[in-house]
């Protein structure tokens, strides 16, 4: 229960239609007793087993005597009715009165669950949102350890579960338990001793119902952790599916699959069953308990005389009600611990807290004036550490390139730049001050960033490019897609920029999605441009055009280009070597090259290549 308690908070601002919920609750529970107790007045005027009573009664004020004056003036209203108009008018007037009760009663019923509904979908709205915005929160390297297909899970099948658990609790709370009030106060007026019986029996029954379902949550958590583990398998599979089919791995992962769907099916198969028990279980103990009361209670009719025939029908109708509820109480704490095993999980990212948090008094810097400053920094993923001791200096205006073999640390430095990972020791520094001390917004708002992997979303061209600069005009769009010569193949699309480009892009070529990637940068026109390898995926055409344009783009900007092929960093103010996460060697090409060392090694393995 304890972390439902925490996912309740979540229904606080919806707090006026959880109040509305309870009054209507209120009321269906009263008018649900008195709906079944109207019964009993129709009853003994077809068993005739009252002494009709002429003289109207009146109640003296005591509560004790109510229910005598109740069925005193039960009695003489419907003896008024017979005399004036007959039985058959009588026992017409109890059927309406009864088809009324039983109507505000739904009514009543109606009105409860329109005012949870209001309340259940906000406050899932609210969850839902509040994990979306943790998950844009959280640092990148949080979901380097994560499959995607598990949040995927926890956002939907996990606040689902939530849903369904949370109706119940209301239903557990409010409306079952008032139910169950207004029934035995009713039962209690019929008769006490009956309802001490009945009393007796009832807690044996939610006891053994209740051992059934003790370790319903550990089956739930399996069921959710399997769950999101077969979503893993469908996401990757999706995004995959040229290597899965180029390398005949279908049966691989079919096998995964299915061996997943086989766990998943072997637990709920498990789960339901047990929560599947406790509905025949209820019903069979209830049935239990009423043959019990129809022995006892037959007693007092047949034998005793103390309880007339009418009245105890009366009585084992509302026993009936009781056990309505009961159940209900049942399933409800089957939902509930389903429910928390879902919590649990949610929260866990919920209350996961970012390492990558602003300063307290962090600034927000909105010009880059002199250079950027990277000093001994040392970088570490998990234990191998792989930058060491690394410095450089980028001055305003000038192009850093960082050239090396594929895993000497090049791209760590773009992703400490941008502080998408913070440096374990070490400083890196904007116009002096630590990018630590400088909001994550106005840090990257600086930034323009262009990616080796194609990073493009299913919506139009126009919205792509556009993602930096929500205000952009047609031809600035237009503009930056001729600058990363991207406009040519654009401009003959029916749709034009409002052509959709699918999933990642995938109705692209690799070249036409990077010239994307660069239109999008260059249309955010930031002092500062991070190029990881960013002609890589052009052809040799391409990547001559838009490497001219992104030297003209880099005149007046200040570049740090990760460079793949040599080719397109001859012009940069500086080359750095890197090798194992140090520099080797760094300065212009024509002074490396006369060094004829690593640098001038790579150019070779690239010109022979």
């Amino acid at each position: 229960m304890s972390y439902l308690k925490k996912v309740l908070q979540f229904a606080k601002p919806y707090k006026r239609y959880a109040i509305l919920n309870i009054i209507s609750n209120v009321f269906y529970a009263l008018f649900s007793t008195l709906s079944f107790l109207a019964f009993i007045p129709m009853l003994q005027v077809l068993f005739q087993v009252n002494k009709p009573i002429t003289t109207q009664p009146v109640w003296n004020g005591e509560w004790r005597s109510l229910k005598d004056f109740a069925e005193q003036y039960a009695n003489f209203f419907l003896n008024q009715r017979i005399e004036e108009y007959g039985q058959i008018s009588a026992l017409i007037t109890i059927c309406i009165v009864i088809i009324i009760l039983f109507f505000v009663k739904n009514l009543f019923n109606y009105l409860a669950m329109y005012f949870i509904a209001t309340l259940r979908n906000g406050m899932l709205k609210d969850i839902r949102d509040k994990i979306y915005d943790k998950i844009v929160e959280l640092p990148v390297s949080y979901f380097s350890e994560k499959r995607k297909g598990d949040i995927i899970s926890r956002i939907t099948s996990d606040v689902q579960e939530i849903q369904s658990s949370f109706l119940s609790m209301l239903e557990m709370f409010v409306k079952e338990p008032l139910t169950l009030l207004f029934t035995l106060v009713g039962m209690l007026a019929l008769s006490w001793k009956l309802t001490i019986f009945v009393l007796i029996f009832l807690p044996i029954s939610g006891l053994i119902i209740s051992s059934i379902g003790k370790k319903l949550k550990a089956k739930s958590t399996i069921a959710q952790q399997e769950n999101a583990y077969f979503l893993s398998v469908v996401e990757e599979t999706l995004s995959s599916l040229k290597i899965i089919k180029g390398f005949n791995a279908e049966g691989k992962f079919r096998d995964k699959f299915q061996s997943s769907t086989g766990r998943l099916n072997r637990t709920l198969n498990t789960l339901l069953h047990r929560q599947n028990l406790a509905s025949p279980m209820s019903e069979f103990l209830g049935v239990l308990v009423i043959t019990i009361v129809l022995w006892f209670g037959g007693n007092m009719v047949l034998i005793d005389n103390t309880m007339d025939a009418a009245t105890f029908i009366g009585f084992l109708v509302l026993t009936y009600n009781i056990l309505t509820p009961a159940k209900a109480i049942s399933k409800a704490t089957y939902s509930v611990q389903r429910g928390n095993a879902s919590s649990e999980r949610i929260l866990e990212i919920i209350e996961t807290e970012t390492t990558l948090k602003d300063a307290p008094d962090a600034i927000n810097k909105v010009s880059f004036d002199t250079k950027i400053e990277v000093e001994n920094i040392d970088f570490k993923y998990e234990k191998e550490r792989v930058l060491k001791n690394f410095s450089m200096s980028v001055p305003k205006g000038q192009t850093i390139a960082l050239v090396g073999q594929s895993g000497s640390g090049k791209s760590t430095i773009a992703n400490l730049i941008t502080r998408f990972y913070d440096v374990n020791q070490g400083h890196i520094k904007i116009d002096g001050t630590d990018i630590r001390e400088i909001s994550k917004h106005s840090l990257r708002n600086l930034m323009g960033l262009v990616t080796q992997d194609s990073i493009l979303f299913n919506d139009s061209i126009r919205n792509n490019i556009a993602l930096g600069k929500d205000d952009a005009t047609e031809e600035e769009i237009i503009a930056a897609l001729k600058i990363a010569n991207a406009w040519e193949f654009i401009s003959q699309m029916p749709e034009g920029l409002d052509a959709n480009i699918g999933d990642s892009g995938n109705k692209l070529s690799g070249g036409q999605k990077q010239r994307l990637s660069i239109a999008r940068a260059v249309l955010k026109n930031p002092p500062i441009m991070i190029l990881d390898e960013a002609t890589s995926a052009l052809d040799t055409e391409s990547e001559k055009l838009v490497q001219q344009a992104l030297e003209n783009m880099m005149r007046n900007r200040t570049s740090i280009v990760i460079a793949h092929r040599l080719s397109t960093i001859q012009n940069a103010d500086n080359i750095i070597v890197m090798q194992r996460g140090e520099i080797v060697e760094q300065g212009k090409h024509e002074e490396l090259l006369a060094k004829r060392g690593t640098y001038q090694k790579l150019v070779e393995m690239q010109s022979f290549a």
